[in-house]
Formats: C-alpha cells, structure tokens, sequence
C-alpha cells in the first residue's frame, strides 16, 4: 500500500517521525515522505540525518494553519498525525494552546484530507485518551472521536480515518528511562508512587502498528498494540540497581496505571493475536464484519490497563533493550 506513494507525517521531527521516516524508506521504499511541522531547527537537524536521499522532503507549517495544510498535502496518498501538545503539566498551564493543536489541528487535518481526495490517515493517540484524567488526555480523547467520526463526515469521498493508541515508549525525549539514566549518578530515583505500573513499547513496534493500521483499517477503527507492562520500581531498579529509590507522591494529572481500553469500550473492542481493535460505536460500524474480520469480542467490563496486564516485562528484557539502544535513548 505505502509502495511508491506519497507520505506526509505531522510532527515528522519528533521522536515517532525519527523511528517511523527511516523504517518506511527501507520497508516501503515511498515516491517522497514530507515532514511536516513547525520547528525549523529540528528540520535542520533531521535533513542532515537523511542528506543526500532525494525521497525526503521538508516542509515549515502548524496543523493549527488550515491553509498551510491545504498547500502540504498537494498530491498526498497517505498521511500520519503525529502533531500534538501531550507534555501533561505544560498542557494543564497553557489548556487554549493545548486544544488549539490538539483538537483544532485535528479538525483542520480532517477538512484539509477529505477535500485534497487523501486516501488514508492514521492518527496517533495515547493511553491518557482513555478515561482521561488531565487535559491533554481530554484533548486527545476529543481528537480520536473526531477522527473516528471523519469517516462520516467525509460523505462520499475516499479518505479513511484511523487511529492508533499506545503509551509510553521506552527510551523517547521526555520519558522515564532516560530521565532515570541522566539522574542515577546522583544515587537516588524519585518515585511517585511504588504501586506505579507502565506499558512498555518501542518506537519500532509503534511504527508497525500504523503500518497496520494502514492494510487492515476500512476507517473508525482504535489499533491498540498488546504490549507488556513493568513496575515502575523494577524499572528504575534495572536502570540504577545501586541507586537509592524515593517516594515523591504522584504529580497532578498523572495516573497509577496507563489505561488503553476503558470498560465502557468492551462492547465494541476485539481481539487478534497481537492487538485489540476498537470499533466505533456510531452507524452500526461496531457491528461491521467487515471491520471485526477474524476479531472476538472481549468480555463485557473488559479493561485493558498496565496493572491487570497477562504480559509483564522481566529484567533482562528491559536490560537488553537499553544495551541495545544505549546512544539513542532520549536524543529523539
């Protein structure tokens, strides 16, 4: 499908951008990918990473501009969003600029896909979009609805909508592990909390779930990845196994445990071997063969969270992954 076609990738200079850009030219080998946002410098930086592949193109705008989209994705076979503002504290301070990007920047790249004739866009989303707590998990929530319901919108023109949730990613800017790594010399971890539990996914394994998502979706869909979960205490025990750990009590808008599937969804949620799909529950679509496919309905009151998880990481697993990937935590 992403043979010979042309990609645009919102937020492309982030850290989905990094893993998703160089994974899809090798799999896929597209006519061009443009990356699409809003910060020269980190496209600057990114251009020099990929210089001399003529397959790249870069491209200055904010989903927030309808115009500067329209313009973007002139001649766009496929797009994923991975635009958004999702630092929780930073969303909490600044809400009008947080549903500026998030909700209204979902809404201009749903106009914007449906009048350029777009054949397809997956929509990155976030165990926060799941019986969200904080603004940004409400934003987010919003942006999935509205991408589910671009479906209906886009009356009888092409362009299918998608989206795909997963949580935290292992080794990304901003998250626990290389916050962990930078401190640990220091000899003591905070934890917020020792009951804390986490998913863990890799870029890698983020990148192939949107892959997926592109093959499999008819449109509406929520691709939700079965991945393990890890205690936060166990984490930061392989991360620093001398390091003293401290309790510093759970921060405003943070949760316990990350949830991915809501009980409220369990009616219209299926299981494959290496996924769950949630279906849309507008226009019969929850019922829709062709959308279920092979899938089985899970219980009813079925929750997918970090702390009632089958899959559990053990050490040398975590160990492993960080060997591997030791250069590259948090740099993207």
């Amino acid at each position: 499908m992403l043979e010979n076609s042309t990609i645009l990738v919102t937020g492309g200079t982030g850290s989905f951008g990094h893993k998703f850009i160089p994974m899809t030219l090798e799999k896929y080998n597209p006519k061009k990918i443009i990356v699409f946002s809003r910060d020269e410098m980190k496209q600057w930086e990114m251009a020099k990473l990929f210089q001399g592949d003529d397959r790249l193109r870069f491209f200055i705008g904010d989903v927030r501009d309808r115009e500067r989209l329209y313009r973007a994705l002139d001649g766009v076979d496929y797009v994923v969003h991975a635009a958004a503002t999702k630092i929780v504290p930073t969303a909490e301070y600044n809400p009008f600029e947080c549903v500026k990007t998030n909700i209204h920047g979902a809404m201009n790249l749903i106009d914007a896909a449906i009048d350029k004739g777009i054949k397809g866009v997956v929509a990155l989303s976030t165990d926060k979009a799941s019986s969200p707590i904080n603004l940004y998990g409400a934003t987010k929530l919003a942006s999935d609805k509205l991408f589910v319901a671009g479906n209906s919108y886009a009356g009888g023109h092409q362009t299918k909508f998608s989206v795909v949730r997963y949580g935290n990613v292992m080794g990304s800017r901003g998250s626990v592990i290389p916050f962990f790594m930078s401190i640990k010399d220091k000899g003591v971890l905070p934890i917020t909390d020792p009951r804390m539990t986490r998913f863990m996914i890799s870029l890698e394994q983020g990148v192939e779930l949107v892959w997926h998502a592109f093959e499999d979706m008819v449109g509406g869909e929520i691709y939700v990845k079965k991945i393990p979960s890890m205690k936060v205490t166990d984490l930061a025990r392989v991360v620093a196994p001398e390091a003293k750990q401290e309790v510093v009590g759970i921060r405003p808008g943070e949760k316990l445990h990350e949830q991915m599937i809501g009980a409220e969804d369990s009616y219209f949620t299926y299981e494959y071997p290496e996924h769950f799909k949630i279906l849309p529950n507008i226009n019969n679509w929850g019922t829709s063969q062709e959308r279920i496919k092979d899938g089985k309905l899970v219980p009813e009151g079925f929750v997918y969270s970090s702390d009632n998880n089958t899959e559990w990481m053990a050490d040398e697993d975590l160990e492993s992954w960080i060997d591997r990937h030791y250069n590259e935590i948090g740099k993207i």
